[in-house]
């Protein structure tokens, strides 16, 4: 078994907060969007397998499939008896039937996963790893199919209006980011703390001036506003924040969160609505709009509500966190 990188747990711990954080809608939300994403596809990048097998297939599947459709079927089963009842939802009089559809198509937004939006993630990020399993067989030609692929994937919704299955164009773009962490996990691996800091300084300038040059994207909604602009933008950010805790950031609790994004991106909108029941019934609070300090404060109390469940998927069902066995 690969041995953990305690900074790369980090960083997905402080990527995970920032979608915790970003889902409700701070004013730091359009920078946010700039590299969350495109961090989370960098690392994953960082641990994809030089070996092409199909049982590296199969494993990845395990990792990432069976955990969506598990969580996806009990979110589905809770929205079914009691979320779709109450709130946001309520107001919509969203389709069950759409909604079960969306478990296998997990894309779709509101109308088809309203139990779980956050989850599309999963299956979008396995046909990621699936393209680059193809990229990499490709030989010699493997970066013009990489260059192909990743250009297609802008290309395609504005030919085609409906979104597509597993979000398999923002997979294609995605690709840009988990082919930048494949090709140089070694240099943040290995590369010596002068050079790596010189790095860091030079694309955290390069990443706070390309903000101002593009609008808010979304990776979910297929919205980049300016592509190069987006790519260069999600690179420079991604290695930033990668070099940063590297170099110059401890904090536990993050690396401690990062090991359980599977289960944040599934429980995160529940902990919310257990935030404004508490909030509505028990505070009697009338009018729910938080003010910034609120927004960061209840994204932790989100995280700090989750980890109790943290404590029973280790113990009886790791497979909701990607782990076939106990740990």
């Amino acid at each position: 078994m690969r041995r953990r990188i305690d900074w790369i747990d980090q960083v997905k711990g402080w990527a995970i907060f920032l979608v915790v954080y970003g889902h409700n809608f701070p004013v730091t939300e359009k920078y946010i969007y700039t590299f969350h994403m495109p961090l989370f596809f960098m690392i994953a990048g960082f641990f994809h397998p030089r070996e092409q097998t199909r049982e590296v297939i199969a494993r990845r599947a395990k990792y990432l499939l069976v955990p969506y459709f598990l969580w996806a079927s009990i979110l589905y089963v809770f929205w079914f008896f009691a979320g779709r009842k109450f709130g946001e939802s309520a107001a919509y009089h969203l389709s069950p039937l759409k909604n079960f559809a969306g478990i296998f198509y997990a894309q779709g937004g509101r109308e088809y996963m309203d139990w779980g939006i956050p989850l599309w993630f999963l299956p979008a990020m396995f046909l990621t790893f699936l393209l680059f399993y193809l990229v990499r067989s490709a030989g010699k030609y493997q970066y013009l199919l990489l260059a192909l692929l990743v250009v297609s994937g802008f290309l395609i919704p504005g030919f085609v209006p409906r979104k597509l299955p597993w979000s398999l164009d923002v997979a294609m773009v995605a690709l840009a980011f988990y082919s930048a962490g494949f090709y140089t996990f070694s240099f943040f691996k290995n590369a010596p703390s002068a050079s790596a800091r010189r790095i860091l300084v030079l694309t955290g300038i390069l990443h706070a001036v390309l903000y101002f040059f593009n609008s808010k994207v979304d990776m979910y909604r297929s919205e980049y506003g300016r592509a190069v602009v987006f790519l260069l933008n999600g690179w420079a950010g991604s290695t930033f924040y990668l070099l940063l805790f590297r170099e110059l950031i401890r904090f536990p609790f993050l690396s401690y969160i990062g090991k359980y994004t599977i289960p944040i991106l599934a429980m995160q909108l529940r902990a919310m609505t257990v935030i404004k029941a508490f909030l509505i019934y028990v505070a009697g609070r009338q009018v729910l709009d938080f003010s910034e300090g609120e927004r960061l404060l209840y994204s932790v109390v989100q995280i700090l509500l989750m980890i109790p469940v943290f404590f029973l998927i280790d113990k009886y069902a790791p497979i909701l966190n990607g782990s076939p066995k106990k740990t």
